[in-house]
């Protein structure tokens, strides 16, 4: 990695940078590699850390962490899966149907931890300083602590799986959580046997990476960029799964 013009006293040291693209490039959605051990309390600590560290519009940080290891709560979650996703599976037919049900969506009950970092959208109050003209920067801000912490997560060799495929309404009531508060990311965490090499959407044949190169616009919707050295360097750039 070239040592960063400009302010290189802003920069971190070349190892430091490399981890911190490591983790970016290596994160996975893990759903079907977890195993049994426990995360000890100092690591989940520091990995909470990092999600509250998150930015959020206005400072309203309206993010919340329920921590979940109940088996009876994770069946009841899971049994709102499998209805929604036998629902999912009903909008594939053929062989992209058949490819559907063979994937493994969720860690529910094989991970040893479930996390529900939610968004309490009555957080800040009325007005909150950056949100009178998009309210839902509240949800854009607690999707970065999901980040945050997934990033934290991989550097410390820790599993995430995001369950998407769930009812917030049915997800909340099991939660018991009040009216304003909204169940934005059910996660399972936990060590695993390995990372994959690649999204396991990608390596099972559902969808692959789209080269970044065709997804870079100048100025406006797709207008060339100014730059023949950036679209070079884009074009250039080494593959990653």
């Amino acid at each position: 990695m070239a040592e960063p013009s400009g302010r290189p006293d802003h920069a971190f040291p070349e190892a430091q940078r490399t981890g911190v693209y490591r983790a970016i490039h290596e994160r996975r959605d893990v759903r079907a590699q977890f195993l049994p051990d426990p995360i000890p309390p100092e690591v989940l600590a520091r990995l909470l850390e990092a999600a509250h560290h998150a930015p959020s519009v206005g400072f309203m940080q309206p993010w919340d962490f329920l921590l979940i290891d109940s088996r009876e709560v994770r069946e009841r979650v899971h049994r709102i899966f499998q209805r929604e996703n036998a629902r999912a599976a009903e909008c594939h037919t053929e062989a992209r149907g058949m490819l559907y049900r063979r994937l493994k969506l969720e860690g529910i009950l094989e991970s040893p931890l479930n996390l529900c970092i939610t968004c309490d959208r009555s957080r800040g109050g009325e007005h909150v300083l950056g949100r009178h003209s998009i309210v839902e920067t509240d949800l854009f801000s607690t999707c970065l602590a999901v980040q945050n912490l997934w990033l934290a997560a991989r550097a410390e060799g820790i599993g995430v799986g995001w369950v998407s495929i769930i009812d917030p309404a049915e997800l909340a009531d099991v939660l018991g959580l009040p009216t304003s508060v909204y169940p934005l990311a059910y996660l399972c965490l936990g060590y695993v046997s390995d990372f994959l090499d690649q999204p396991e959407l990608a390596r099972a044949g559902w969808r692959q990476r789209l080269p970044l190169a065709e997804r870079v616009h100048g100025n406006g919707w797709k207008q060339p960029l100014d730059s023949p050295t950036l679209s070079t360097a884009l074009e250039t750039l080494e593959p990653r799964r």
